[in-house]
């Protein structure tokens, strides 16, 4: 689990050109368009057995995402739940058809909980709540003016209060991390989930 890497695997948007293997066609958008000019053969080149277009893949889940702005609130850990809450009902997670969903719902709960109380307890609050879901993966993200490191207290002691925070978070989810922007005071601390099967 990364504590410092600034995007998740996978979040960086489309590989440059050529990365990814292809030669040279144009890669669809996510709107299913394709940018840039169509691959060209050249001319000088003796004639080769042309390959078939590739059809655009399916358009995924458009990502849905929803803000909380603590500004001026007041009991922010019921807030920010009861606003995660809303937005699994809305996104279909809730109420759960099964143990498995209810687990996964349960867990992004428990994760919103966890982040906002570290922000509470060790960076002067949380300023905003960011929860974005497509079909795979549900984010979180808590923004704080912090300027300290999260990370899960090594070694971690079960049976003593406190601590558990971290630790919890890096157990339940696929990746977290910290993101901080340059000439900003704070930091955004994010985490991932799977989307329930």
């Amino acid at each position: 689990m990364s504590t410092t890497r600034p995007f998740s695997p996978g979040d960086r948007g489309p590989e440059p050109s050529g990365a990814s293997g292809s030669s040279g066609a144009a890669a669809p958008a996510p709107d299913g368009s394709t940018e840039g000019p169509p691959a060209v053969e050249a001319s000088a080149s003796p004639p080769r057995a042309s390959l078939a277009p590739v059809e655009p893949a399916q358009p995924s889940v458009a990502r849905q995402v929803r803000t909380l702005d603590f500004t001026d609130q007041s009991g922010v850990v019921p807030l920010a739940r009861d606003f995660a809450r809303q937005a699994l009902y809305a996104w279909g997670w809730l109420p759960a058809a099964s143990a498995d969903r209810r687990a996964a719902a349960e867990d992004v709960l428990l994760v919103v909980s966890e982040l906002v109380t570290n922000a509470c307890l060790h960076a002067e609050g949380p300023d905003a709540l960011l929860i974005a879901y497509d079909n795979k993966v549900i984010r979180v993200e808590v923004s704080d003016k912090g300027t300290g490191q999260p990370s899960p207290r090594t070694p971690h002691r079960a049976g003593r209060p406190g601590g558990h925070g971290m630790f919890i978070v890096q157990r339940l989810c696929l990746d977290w991390g910290v993101v901080r922007s340059a000439g900003q005071v704070g930091k955004t601390v994010w985490a991932e989930l799977g989307a329930p099967a």
